[in-house]
C-alpha cells in the first residue's frame, strides 16, 4: 500500500506502478487560516509505505508528513516505510555556532516519534543524517540513473564535480560510463587573487558535464560552468539529483551558456526528467 504526500504524489503513484501496488488516495487541503486537514480514502494495510519529499516548503510538507505517519500509526499500521527522496533539514547536522539548533537531528527524531519504522532517502547531502535515526535508514544513490541518462544523451563527455565535496558522485558515474573525472579547486595566486579551475583534467574540446548533489542557488554552477568554457570546453551540462533551484537559479545557470539541465524527481521542476522510481521501487522490494 502506497501513500503519496502533496510534494510527491505523482513519485509515488510511478512507485506504486513499478510494484504493481495499491496507491491509496488521500484528502489534502489547507483550511483558510492555514492549518492542513489530511484524509485517507480507504482501509488502512498493516504495511504501508508513505512517499514525501520535506523540499520548499518544508515545514508544510513535514507537517503534513507527521500527521500522514501519526494517523496511519492511529488507524492500525504496524509497519510504516517511509521514503524522502529529498531530506528537507538535512543540512544542518552540527552546531557550528553555539545555540544553534541540529534541525537534521530535530527533524529525524520527529519522524521516528510519529510513527515511521524504517526511513529510505536518496543521496543525503550529509551522510551523518542517517545517525540521528534509532531506525534502520537506507541512503539510496541516484547516480547510476544520471549516468544511464548521460550516456545515452552524449558521446563523450567528461565528469567535473564543482567542489571536492561532490568529487564521488562524479566519481560513482565515471566508473559506470568509464569516462574522465575531476574536480575544481582554487589556487591563491598571490594574497588578493585566487582562481578556480579544473584540478588537472585538461576539458578543451569536450563535452563537460558537471556533477552535483544539489542545485540551490546555481552559484556554484554558475561559477563552474563559466570556468569550463573559459578553458574551451566544447559543450557545458549540468545534472544534479535534487533540483532545489530556489528563485531564478535556473535562468542564471542557462545564461552562462549551459546546453542542458538534467535532474532527478526527487523535487518537482521543470528539468526534473530522470525518475528515480526504479530506484526506490527496488529498495521496497
Amino acid at each position: 500500500m502506497i501513500i503519496g504526500g502533496s510534494a510527491s504524489q505523482k513519485l509515488a503513484a510511478k512507485v506504486a506502478k513499478e510494484l504493481d501496488d495499491y496507491l491509496c488516495p488521500v484528502e489534502t487541503r489547507k483550511f483558510p487560516d492555514g492549518e492542513r486537514y489530511i484524509r485517507f480514502k480507504g482501509d488502512i494495510e498493516k504495511e504501508v509505505v508513505v512517499v514525501q519529499s520535506t523540499g520548499y516548503p518544508q515545514d508544510e510538507n513535514l507537517m503534513e508528513l507527521f500527521f500522514i505517519l501519526k494517523n496511519l500509526k492511529s488507524l492500525g499500521a504496524e509497519e510504516i516505510k517511509v521514503v524522502i527522496p529529498y531530506f528537507g533539514y538535512g543540512r544542518q547536522e552540527l552546531r557550528f555556532k553555539s545555540g544553534e539548533a541540529i534541525s537534521a537531528s530535530i527533524t529525524a527524531e520527529l519522524i521516528e516519534f510519529t510513527g515511521a519504522t524504517e526511513v529510505f532517502s536518496v543521496n543525503l547531502h550529509e551522510n551523518k543524517v542517517a545517525d540521528f535515526f534509532n531506525i534502520p535508514v537506507k541512503e539510496l544513490s541516484a547516480m547510476p540513473l544520471i549516468a544511464d541518462h548521460v550516456g545515452q544523451v552524449l558521446d563523450d563527455p567528461v565528469l567535473i564535480a564543482p567542489d571536492k565535496g561532490a568529487l564521488s558522485h562524479a566519481q560513482e558515474i565515471s566508473n559506470i560510463l568509464d569516462c574522465p573525472c575531476d574536480h575544481m579547486e582554487k589556487t591563491r595566486l598571490s594574497p588578493d587573487t585566487v582562481e578556480t579551475r579544473v584540478k588537472s583534467l585538461d576539458v578543451e574540446g569536450h563535452q563537460a558535464v558537471i556533477i552535483d548533489d544539489i542545485i540551490s542557488t546555481g552559484g556554484t554552477i554558475v561559477n563552474a560552468s563559466n570556468i569550463l568554457k573559459e578553458h574551451g570546453a566544447q559543450s557545458v551540462t549540468v545534472s544534479c539529483v535534487h533540483p532545489v533551484l530556489v528563485e531564478d537559479a535556473l535562468l542564471k545557470i542557462f545564461a552562462t551558456g549551459v546546453e542542458d539541465v538534467l535532474a532527478t524527481d526527487t523535487l518537482s521542476s521543470e528539468v526534473s526528467a530522470i525518475t528515480v522510481a526504479p530506484l526506490i521501487a527496488d529498495a521496497l522490494k
